[in-house]
């Protein structure tokens, strides 16, 4: 332990081993089209507690895809994409599985996008937990979401790339689905690095729309700020991001699809957007319908009344959710998410299924 440790409680880079070695380990993503987890979740049923649970969200999930008019949106907060989950969410869209996305932009853009660049996120190892290398990682531009790594560096080149994509766009007005069709567009024309998958990629191809409500707290914010600072500077015209278009446009879908289902990991803004919906869905001049499935993953808790964003029962007092096909599973979503999908997937229900292509409906 060198004399600055025991000082300050902190360590600095000439601790640590050099930035190559400490991004080493690349973050793998779970393919759960090779594992079929049906005996694991038919066994947990006959269980209790969450295991129970979870067998009935799966199921809530297939009777989704069975239904053929039901309109599928898959909500996802929290960092799931850097958590190993990507191809998850790629075999989703491109099996007909999920019919629009809402998300956090640290997800689609930070992560996702970041990844289709070329770039890992790595693992980081037990040591790194407790916070006491922060201050050094944060010297060698290596940023921490708990047990992952991403390199700094890398990650600037993502808000780059985003900015330079913004100049090339007419300045009006963008919901967020135009915006992330646009960088679909990108790893269209350029390729997906990496591992080849990529959910704004897969999206963009299947006309699946993915709306970023807070799409300003990401990669894809800086690059608007860039874009911004660069065109008022020099007195010109600039392209903005249009919050009302993106709750306008998915309310305008809901109202063309009677029958709705979510698929929700996590809460917040991506939770309380999809849900509100069907009441913003009266505007169109006829009345609201519920969502008739909702399954939520979620490590939240309700004792602080919140649930980040309420339970799926109390949505339905507001007229968002139905109670008759919902399930709560009090999970970390790496665990409940792969069993979930993948009892969903082997069950094969999607092979009958079209896709909606949502993002031609707005």
């Amino acid at each position: 332990m060198s004399q600055n440790q025991q000082v300050s409680g902190f360590t600095t880079p000439a601790d640590l081993p050099p930035k190559a070695d400490i991004l080493a380990e690349p973050i793998r993503h779970i393919d759960v089209t090779a594992h079929d987890c049906r005996p694991t979740v038919d066994a947990m049923r006959h269980m209790a507690f969450t295991s129970r649970d979870l067998a009935r969200a799966a199921d809530i999930y297939d009777t989704m895809l069975a239904d053929r008019d039901c309109a599928i949106i898959l909500c996802i907060a929290g960092s799931m994409v850097s958590a190993g989950l990507k191809k998850v969410f790629t075999d989703l869209i491109d099996n007909h599985m999920v019919d629009a996305i809402v998300s956090t932009g640290a997800n689609i853009v930070d992560q996702d996008f970041f990844e289709a660049l070329g770039f890992n996120h790595y693992v980081a190892p037990d040591e790194y937990k407790s916070g006491i290398h922060d201050q050094a990682l944060r010297e060698l531009m290596i940023d921490r979401i708990y047990d992952t790594f991403i390199d700094e560096e890398q990650l600037r080149v993502s808000d780059d790339t985003t900015k330079a994509i913004f100049d090339g766009l007419e300045p009006r007005p963008y919901t967020s689905r135009e915006l992330m069709a646009v960088l679909g567009k990108h790893l269209d024309e350029h390729g997906v690095k990496g591992d080849g998958r990529s959910i704004i990629h897969s999206a963009f191809q299947r006309d699946v729309p993915i709306y970023i409500p807070a799409l300003n707290d990401c990669s894809a914010g800086f690059g608007l700020v860039g874009h911004q600072k660069e065109r008022r500077d020099a007195g010109q015209p600039y392209m903005t991001h249009d919050g009302g278009g993106d709750f306008y446009e998915l309310s305008k879908i809901k109202s063309l699809n009677r029958t709705t289902g979510l698929f929700m990991l996590g809460g917040g803004v991506p939770k309380n957007f999809a849900q509100d919906i069907t009441v913003a869905a009266d505007y169109f001049g006829q009345e609201p319908t519920l969502h008739k499935y909702a399954i939520q993953v979620t490590v939240a808790d309700v004792r602080d009344g919140a649930l980040s964003s309420s339970t799926l029962k109390e949505a339905c007092s507001w007229g968002k959710v139905d109670t008759v096909h919902e399930q709560m599973v009090f999970s970390e979503a790496t665990l409940a998410v792969p069993l979930i999908a993948g009892y969903a997937y082997h069950q094969s229900s999607w092979k009958h299924r079209e896709g909606k292509r949502l993002a031609t409906q707005v």
